[in-house]
């Protein structure tokens, strides 16, 4: 049995397969275009594609120098978007981010105010170290990524659509880190761990060093990538996937009667992550040629959906355990 939401229902079988095939062919052209300038990260591409074209934000993690910002980039240019970056640093204000009000004088001498735009205004985000500042600028992104707009002086400014924050972020253990906030770390719809290089991709960096560096094309508009987008969430989704989300999200909270999340969880995750894994299973299969997500795809996102939305106790942190062996525990139950 396949699960069909109100909108999917509008559409018939055959357009939904006819708008699928044109949307895989456009799919792989990104996947080439991205490839050309990004390599030996292919799950943190993949990942980051799948988060946008679910439509939603998603948050690197990983040491300075792994070509997060390049992705980024890459990826701006891919699509079509308007991307700016905003570096973040212990002394950023929230007005750096959303723009501020200034006072203008015309000729007659009348005074008003007029609002000037931060580079919040854009369709892909790049918020760069964004636990280097304060949790107060960290949380001016939070109306933004959840809302779509923003609020200066009582009046409401819608953002570009689309809108997508991409945020890298430094490992807490580094000096001059701030956690965020666990309200915005639910807002992103996955946590992307962006790890070193292997030997054959680190050698092929090297060698193509000084080179003329390979650029990315831009193959998609902002307003195909919308289409592809709203086909996404019009993707049917087979009952036992269906069943597999929730039997995952739901063990994964403490008093579920899941032993494991009984003993190591202090907290886990609310529905958005059961609708992030909803989302993000259709986009996976589109990213990899099919026309229906699968069980495999679910296991494949668990970890990246839902390491970010959960905590451990004390006593699994005394035992030295981590989110991800929790999560990989859970796996093999739901599996």
């Amino acid at each position: 049995m396949t699960i069909l939401t109100p909108q999917e229902s509008r559409l018939s079988e055959g357009e939904i397969v006819r708008l699928a095939e044109a949307a895989l062919a456009d799919i792989a052209r990104v996947r080439k275009s991205v490839g050309r300038v990004i390599f030996g990260q292919e799950s943190v591409v993949e990942q980051t594609v799948i988060a946008i074209l679910g439509g939603g934000h998603a948050l690197l993690v990983g040491v300075p120098g792994l070509a997060k910002t390049k992705l980024v980039d890459t990826l701006g240019i891919a699509m079509g978007l308007d991307a700016r970056r905003i570096q973040f640093t212990p002394d950023l204000m929230p007005s750096d981010i959303i723009g501020t009000e200034v006072m203008d004088q015309d000729e007659t001498g009348r005074r008003s105010f007029r609002y000037v735009k931060g580079p919040v205004f854009a369709q892909l985000l790049m918020a760069d170290e964004i636990n280097r500042a304060s949790p107060r600028t960290q949380s001016a992104l939070l109306q933004a990524m959840q809302e779509y707009h923003v609020t200066v002086a009582g009046e409401r400014y819608d953002l570009p659509a689309p809108f997508h924050v991409l945020a890298t972020q430094n490992p807490l253990e580094q000096e001059g880190t701030y956690p965020l906030p666990e309200a915005q770390l639910d807002r992103f719809l996955m946590q992307v761990d962006v790890h070193y290089p292997d030997l054959a991709s680190e050698r092929r960096i090297l060698l193509e060093t000084g080179g003329d560096e390979d650029r990315a094309e831009a193959v998609l508009t902002a307003e195909r990538l919308r289409e592809i987008q709203a086909l996404v969430r019009r993707m049917p989704v087979p009952e036992s996937v269906v069943e597999a989300i929730l039997s995952l999200v739901r063990s994964a909270r403490p008093g579920s009667g899941h032993k494991e999340a009984d003993t190591h969880i202090a907290w886990g995750p609310g529905p958005r992550a059961s609708q992030s894994l909803m989302t993000c299973v259709r986009a996976r299969a589109l990213y990899e040629g099919r026309l229906a997500p699968s069980i495999d795809d679910v296991m494949a996102l668990a970890e990246p959906i839902l390491q970010h939305r959960m905590a451990l106790n004390f006593a699994a942190r005394a035992e030295g355990m981590s989110v991800r062996d929790v999560i990989a525990s859970l796996k093999r139950d739901v599996a």
